[in-house]
């Protein structure tokens, strides 16, 4: 195996733990809505660990990654023209071991930095307007149909010269509609969505490999996700979760590599406790139910929340 060859083998490799990483999404009760003028601090770590497929399009055999996943992120409901909306910015960091057999060779690295910074904006269409907390005590959910956009920005770890990165370089986009039902103590949470990726203009470029520049770019991929959750008293519950996506097709320099076209599916369980009535604590595992090509992992989380109405007071001194 020439050494380009090898290195263009690492670098599948090294997409796809970052694919691991920035895996398609579980989450349960995304729609469902809050009273206006509320706030949320959620302080999350993810531990994600398995073997990664290529369903031979390199030549790389035995390959497995572990990464560690802190995050930090801050909701605000808003009043969006009479409708419940809300705002989400989320800072990732990211540590991750990876190893693989190249061409009968052992490689292994060990990488560290911050992820893509992600943001969403999400409202609500139907039944659920904006509130306040006295109103919001009273009402209860039927259903709710909701829109959201999630945006990951370019701010990640990124060397145009190196293997691996933790940015991608690029923008993404998540156009999403949402449908929420509740039946008692039953609710039935089903979206769908489409990512969107503009051009990577410097992949793996100005190295000893590559002394020009390559461009790489990624089909749409669609995307499905459903969760069946119980509550057994308001803020305890548990969700069973389920995803499905599709697409993603890659091409560098203008030449498509059809290996890459991903089909894949997750299920796993979320649950969350309230610990005070400001504080929550939300525990989810998820795994592989079917992956065509990318990071068949088994994924357990964390989050604790701290949630609060209004702005921070400021008392003069």
């Amino acid at each position: 195996m020439t050494a380009l060859s090898r290195a263009v083998a690492i670098t599948c490799l090294a997409l796809c733990v970052l694919c691991a990483a920035k895996a398609q999404d579980l989450a349960p009760r995304a729609y469902v809505i809050a009273p206006t003028r509320q706030n949320a601090v959620v302080l999350s770590y993810s531990y994600l660990n398995g073997s990664l497929e290529f369903e031979g399009s390199v030549p790389i055999t035995g390959a497995n990654a572990s990464v560690d996943l802190p995050t930090i992120s801050y909701t605000r409901i808003l009043n969006f023209f009479g409708r419940s909306a809300n705002f989400t910015a989320a800072l990732p960091y990211g540590v991750g071991e990876y190893q693989g057999i190249v061409a009968e060779a052992p490689r292994q690295a060990h990488i560290s930095g911050l992820l893509d910074s992600v943001y969403r904006f999400s409202v609500n269409l139907k039944g659920g307007p904006a509130m306040s907390p006295r109103q919001f005590v009273k009402w209860r959910q039927k259903v709710l149909l909701g829109a959201s956009i999630k945006i990951v920005a370019p701010t990640g770890q990124y060397d145009p010269t190196k293997l691996i990165n933790w940015g991608g370089n690029r923008w993404a986009f998540k156009p999403e509609f949402g449908y929420s039902q509740r039946w008692g103590h039953w609710v039935l949470d089903g979206y769908g969505a489409v990512w969107f990726f503009t051009t990577n203009p410097e992949f793996f470029s100005h190295n000893q490999f590559f002394p020009g520049v390559q461009v790489q770019t990624q089909a749409p991929i669609g995307a499905f996700e459903g969760h069946l959750s119980y509550d057994f008293k308001p803020r305890l519950w548990v969700s069973f979760d389920g995803n499905f996506w599709f697409g993603g097709k890659t091409s560098l320099n203008g030449v498509q590599n059809q290996l890459t076209v991903q089909r894949s599916s997750r299920v796993g369980f979320t649950g969350s406790v309230p610990l005070t009535s400001h504080q929550s604590l939300k525990m989810s595992y998820s795994r592989g139910a079917y992956i065509r090509f990318g990071g068949n992992y088994d994924n357990v989380s964390v989050a604790w929340q701290y949630t609060w109405s209004g702005w921070p007071r400021i008392h003069p001194q």
